[in-house]
C-alpha cells in the first residue's frame, strides 16, 4: 500500500489558518519520523471567497476533492457573513455530497487539563461519540404554514433511513470492537417521545447487535446521557446516536475534557475521502494575534493519520500533545497557555520522539 497521501487543506476563515499552520508543522516533523510522505493542496474557500464572489462550494470543487485522500479543515465562520451562509455551503455540503456519514468524536481527558468534574481524572473521561452526520434534521427539510401570520406553523422534518441508519451504527459497532477497551456500545436517543425515528433506530440497532456477541450493548435517553456524561463519565466507552443529539452532546463533552482547545473532529467516509477540523470554531477576535491554542487542530491532524492507516504516526502525535499539556501549558485558554499559537505548535513537534 502506498504511503504517499494526497491532502486538501481548507484553512478557513478567523483564526483557522493560524491552527492549521501548526498541525502542518506537527505534519511535516512527525512523516519525517514515521517514513511517509504527502503532497499538499490549499484551497481558499471561507468568508473571503465568499465575500468576492457571493459563492462558497460549486459542485466542480466538491468533485475535485475525491480525488484526496483526506481534507484537513481549520474553522469556518466570520462575523461579516450571515450565520448559516458559510456552514450550510461549506460545511454541510461537504459533509452530505461527499457522504461523510460519520461524525467522529473523542472525548479524551488529557493529563495536566483542567475538568469542570470535581474528583475526575484522565483515567474516567475517555470515550467516543459516533453520530450520525448524513440525515436527521439537518437535511433541512420542511416548510412553513400560513408564514408572517398569527397562525404561523413551521414544520422541520428529522429525516431518517434504515440504510443510513444502519450504516452508522454498524460503523459503530465496528469501531468499538477495534478499539477494544470496555468493548460497549450505547445508543442514546429519545424512544419515549420521539416515536417514529427512534424505533427505526432502537430496531436497528438491535438487530445489528446479534451480529456483535463480544459487544455489550445498552440504551440511554439523550437528557440521561447529559447527566451521566457529568456525573459518571467513566461508564461510556462509545456512544452512538443521530446527527441532532450528537451535535449536543459532542459539544458537551467538548467542556468535560477541558473546552474546545483541545476537541477535534471527523468527519468521516469509510470508503471515500474524509475531512478532520478542530471544532472549536473560527475564534475571528484571536484573529491574527498568535494567541489561539492549536492542539485541537493538531490532533485532529492525528486524527487523519489514524484514518489513512498511519496509527504510529497518529500515536506518536497523541503522546507528545500529552506531555505538552502534562508538562508544559499553564492553561488551555487563549492568551493564558504560557506560549505563543506557533510556539505550542513547536513544543508539539519537538517533544514527536517521545512517542
Amino acid at each position: 500500500m502506498s504511503r504517499n497521501y494526497k491532502i486538501a487543506v481548507v484553512p478557513g476563515d478567523g483564526t483557522g489558518p493560524e491552527v492549521v499552520r501548526e498541525g502542518l508543522k506537527v505534519l511535516k516533523a512527525v512523516s519525517e519520523i514515521s517514513g511517509f510522505k504527502y503532497t499538499l493542496k490549499e484551497f481558499d474557500y471561507g468568508a473571503e471567497r465568499y465575500l468576492k464572489t457571493n459563492k462558497v462550494l460549486s459542485d466542480s470543487a466538491l468533485a475535485e476533492f475525491k480525488k484526496f485522500d483526506a481534507i484537513y479543515l481549520g474553522a469556518v465562520g466570520d462575523p461579516r457573513v450571515k450565520p448559516g451562509i458559510l456552514e450550510q455551503g461549506l460545511l454541510l455540503k461537504m459533509r452530505f455530497g461527499l457522504q461523510q456519514y460519520i461524525n467522529l468524536r473523542p472525548v479524551k481527558l488529557y493529563p495536566g487539563v483542567w475538568t469542570p468534574l470535581r474528583d475526575k481524572g484522565p483515567e474516567d473521561i475517555d470515550f467516543v461519540v459516533v453520530r450520525e452526520n448524513n440525515e436527521g434534521l439537518y437535511v433541512g427539510e420542511g416548510k412553513f404554514i400560513k408564514k408572517g401570520t398569527k397562525n404561523e406553523v413551521a414544520l422541520q422534518v428529522s429525516r431518517n433511513s434504515r440504510s443510513g441508519v444502519e450504516r452508522c451504527i454498524r460503523y459503530a459497532f465496528e469501531f468499538t470492537r477495534k478499539r477494544n477497551k470496555r468493548k460497549k456500545l450505547t445508543l442514546c436517543g429519545k424512544t419515549n417521545v420521539l416515536t417514529y425515528a427512534w424505533d427505526l433506530w432502537e430496531r436497528t440497532f438491535g438487530e445489528v447487535a446479534k451480529e456483535y456477541s463480544d459487544i455489550t450493548t445498552d440504551y440511554a435517553h439523550v437528557d440521561a446521557t447529559c447527566m451521566w456524561m457529568v456525573k459518571n463519565p467513566e461508564w461510556f466507552d462509545v456512544i452512538v446516536t443521530d446527527n441532532m443529539f450528537g451535535d449536543i452532546i459532542t459539544d458537551l463533552g467538548a467542556m468535560i475534557q477541558g473546552g474546545m482547545g483541545i476537541a477535534a473532529g471527523g468527519n468521516i467516509n469509510p470508503q471515500g475521502v474524509s475531512m478532520f477540523e478542530p471544532i472549536g470554531g473560527s475564534a475571528p477576535k484571536y484573529t491574527g494575534k498568535n494567541l489561539i491554542n492549536p492542539l485541537a487542530a493538531i490532533c485532529a491532524l492525528g486524527m487523519l493519520l489514524d484514518e489513512l492507516g498511519e496509527e504510529e504516526a497518529a500515536t506518536t502525535i497523541e503522546k507528545s500533545v500529552m506531555h505538552v499539556t502534562a508538562n508544559k501549558l499553564k492553561s488551555l485558554s487563549a492568551g493564558k497557555m504560557g506560549y505563543s499559537t506557533s510556539e505550542v505548535g513547536d513544543l508539539v513537534a519537538e517533544n514527536l520522539s517521545r512517542g
